[in-house]
């Protein structure tokens, strides 16, 4: 069956004079003349039987359903150069996946395991973004999300599936130098540091101290932090006590600039998720990073 597609090459003049709204600037980027754009931009126009520019004093912009189509047309011409890039780096083997994550998660936890992931599927490339919050798959190239929120969140992401891979158990971290020369706090005796709190999780400290059976009146208390990374430096910086994964700050602690300062750990309402879309057939590197994936967290969770 023959394909209602117009050329390649109208779709590339197309989304270049829709992203300049110019012509000229399009034929510059392409090396082409202005004219042989727009005979390519007529033609589409004639193909679809609509008017994707319009003229004004200035030059042309954009018709609302061009611009609608100059949205989805650029990231099918993304998907498109991505997918011949991995072809010709991978020379016909393997395959490659697109992958959104939360950041420390991504920089803290994933990235420093895929050296063994390369090593048992050295065909697969991963590219990885940084999201936080969901987002429909099908407006996107990923293949699939590295996401942290509770089941009700994942369960509300339309159109997925999620499989978990860790729980959020956070303790109370510190520099050592903060606490010396005492080793160890007891959970009374860390209601009186410090507190350093992530915005993200404003209740953070409260949970962790009712769980203790604490009265902490300081438990809203302290600079506040987006990321868990950020809490991570600030706390080794002497700056106070933070609460965090401790499968996020693995580095640290080896190296000692934190330490538990309570060992009394804490199950988060959330957890580290693996998000793909429900309706469509896994590829098999997809199927494989996820079986990865479950190995690595098991072993997480066992440490």
């Amino acid at each position: 069956m023959r394909r209602k597609i117009p050329s390649t090459q109208a779709l590339i003049c197309f989304e270049a004079a829709a992203r300049h709204e110019s012509y000229t600037r399009a034929a510059q980027e392409l090396a082409l003349t202005q004219s042989a754009v727009s005979r390519q931009i007529t033609a589409l126009e004639d193909f679809l039987g609509l008017a994707l520019f319009r003229r004004t004093r200035h030059g042309v912009a954009l018709t609302p359903a061009g611009a609608d189509y100059a949205r989805q047309i650029a990231r099918q011409l993304d998907t498109m150069e991505r997918d011949t890039l991995d072809t010709m780096a991978r020379q016909g083997s393997g395959g490659s996946l697109q992958l959104a994550a939360v950041p420390t998660f991504a920089t803290r936890w994933l990235i420093p395991r895929l050296p063994d992931f390369a090593a048992k599927h050295p065909d697969i490339t991963v590219h990885i973004e940084t999201r936080t919050r969901p987002f429909l798959f099908t407006d996107t190239t990923f293949d699939a999300a590295l996401y942290t929120g509770t089941p009700a969140q994942t369960a509300n992401w339309a159109g997925t599936q999620s499989t978990v891979l860790l729980p959020e158990d956070v303790v109370p971290v510190c520099s050592p130098a903060l606490i010396a020369p005492r080793k160890t706090l007891s959970p009374a005796a860390v209601a009186k540091q410090p507190l350093l709190q992530q915005s993200t999780r404003p209740d953070g400290w409260r949970q962790w101290f009712d769980a203790q059976q604490v009265d902490a009146p300081r438990a809203h208390s302290g600079p506040r932090y987006e990321l868990f990374s950020m809490l991570a430096i600030a706390a080794a910086h002497g700056l106070g006590v933070a609460l965090m994964p401790r499968m996020l700050i693995e580095a640290e602690l080896a190296r000692g600039e934190l330490v538990v300062a309570c060992d009394r750990p804490l199950r988060g309402e959330r957890s580290y998720f693996l998000v793909t879309p429900a309706s469509q057939d896994e590829r098999s590197a997809l199927v494989l990073f996820r079986q990865w994936l479950l190995a690595q967290s098991a072993g997480g969770r066992m440490a």
